[in-house]
């Protein structure tokens, strides 16, 4: 794919035009909440003639938009729209799991591939992100009732050590904590063993990471909560619990809609209180991120991290791979 001719701030003013990817036929930018990733996805989906994929379990949902920080402004540059997918494609009251987010990714991307279109997959959840990269696409399990029936005998200690040792590597703890879940867990690693998924698509992203300064990334998180609380978050989920949607399906959607769904129950007392306890669980989260990325790293997966989202940083990363 090649970049188009352009001036870009820091770097020379024309790009080396017909430039190939050679060796990639995609790119992936991850970063934490708040660092930026889409801004930088976008810059670059404008040089390269590409399409923004997101990678976020919560934008897939309509509805969820101020809360999820769709921020759909931000795929025009310069006048010029930039098409993206895998955002508001199911209702609030649909299931849309790590299977399903592939399988449409899938789609997506051959599509793109057909279109000789570039695909900029942008996003931060890591579950999503980790299904792009697996050379594998997941397979449907059935229930197995006769054996969710015997393990309804075990406890969940029990359960954990069967679910070990059938995933020694496993990484998603959650899987852990619910009874509902372990079942579930052991009822797809039992299947997966006898049903080999089919090959995935021929996927070779080149992997950029945002990053940023602790200090930094959190004043950005507390910015970024402040406009969100003035842009009407507490009214868009206000709005979204008339329409029909209970409390615990809008807390299950975790952070924004979670604490704004217990401060409109009274659970939280004031706005203040609202704002402390969301920025403390953010930060948090954008932690957990970051935990995920370097264990990314630590599994294979080769992180080229750009200081701030820097475009010509980004453009040098770019040219070096193809």
């Amino acid at each position: 794919m090649a970049l188009a001719t352009t001036g870009v701030g820091g770097v020379e003013s024309r790009i080396i035009a017909a430039m190939e990817l050679t060796s990639k036929n995609a790119l992936m930018i991850l970063g934490p909440t708040a660092s930026g990733k889409t801004q930088l996805g976008v810059q670059l989906a404008q040089l390269l003639g590409g399409e923004i994929i997101s990678a976020d379990s919560r934008q897939v949902y309509r509805g969820l938009d101020i809360g999820s920080g769709k921020d759909l402004d931000e795929y025009t540059i310069n006048g010029v729209s930039i098409p993206y997918h895998l955002i508001d494609i199911v209702d609030l009251d649909e299931e849309f799991s790590v299977f399903a987010y592939q399988q449409a990714f899938y789609k997506v991307f051959e599509r793109l591939q057909q279109a000789h279109r570039f695909p900029i997959v942008v996003g931060g959840t890591g579950m999503y992100l980790d299904a792009v990269l697996q050379k594998h696409r997941m397979v449907a399990v059935p229930e197995n009732l006769a054996l969710r029936e015997t393990l309804a005998a075990f406890s969940m200690e029990a359960l954990v050590e069967r679910l070990r040792a059938l995933k020694p590597n496993l990484h998603n703890s959650t899987d852990l904590t619910e009874r509902e879940r372990l079942v579930r867990a052991i009822e797809i690693a039992e299947y997966t063993q006898n049903h080999a998924p089919e090959p995935a698509p021929d996927i070779r992203p080149l992997v950029l990471g945002v990053d940023w300064p602790r200090e930094t990334l959190r004043k950005r998180i507390a910015l970024r909560l402040h406009e969100r609380l003035e842009s009407g978050m507490i009214e868009e989920v206000e709005t979204l619990h008339a329409q029909g949607y209970s409390w615990e399906r809008l807390e299950l959607l975790g952070l924004e809609y979670r604490f704004v769904a217990q401060f409109l129950q009274g659970e939280i007392k004031n706005r203040n209180d609202l704002f402390q306890k969301l920025y403390a669980a953010i930060t948090r989260f954008a932690k957990r991120q970051d935990t995920w990325f370097r264990r990314m790293e630590r599994n294979g997966v080769e992180i080229h991290w750009t200081h701030q989202g820097d475009l010509a940083v980004a453009l040098q990363i770019i040219r070096d791979a193809s």
